[in-house]
């Protein structure tokens, strides 16, 4: 996966299309690894916000699984409740600007500083979500 955002992270200035395409790429393949590495099966049909969602749901990051009495709590639920939603606006522009979609002639992309930030968001998602899983994996 390193691999993978290293390469994502050097299009950004030359391919933003291919930059945010490739975010959302490696988010759904971030969730379903850790999906298929819980054992968890993965419908067919199943999009970028309902992997989040059940990756979220299996590695207990879902709001809701907050104690009220936690310091914080309430900020925590919302950084956690953005991070799921930042997936599904991800997906929402790669379908507009990212690559993997044909254009027509009149198609005016993103800069790379709105690639950057897909990208960093993607990094982010996946970082959590592969540390919390790793942690929450050796303590077995």
């Amino acid at each position: 996966m390193q691999k993978e955002i290293e390469r994502v992270e050097n299009a950004v200035d030359n391919d933003p299309a291919l930059a945010i395409g490739t975010a959302k790429e490696l988010v759904e393949s971030c969730c379903k690894s850790i999906l298929d590495r819980l054992n968890v099966e993965v419908p067919k049909n199943a999009d970028l916000p309902k992997l989040t969602k059940m990756v979220t749901t299996e590695l207990k990051l879902v709001p809701e699984g907050i104690p009220d009495e936690a310091k914080g709590a309430e900020t925590i639920r919302l950084i956690l409740r953005n991070l799921s939603a930042v997936t599904k606006y991800l997906a929402e522009l790669r379908g507009l600007y990212g690559s993997g979609h044909g254009r027509d002639s009149r198609h005016r992309g993103l800069e790379p500083r709105h690639a950057r930030l897909a990208v960093g968001t993607a990094v982010a998602f996946i970082d959590f979500v592969t540390s919390t899983f790793e942690k929450q994996n050796n303590q077995d």
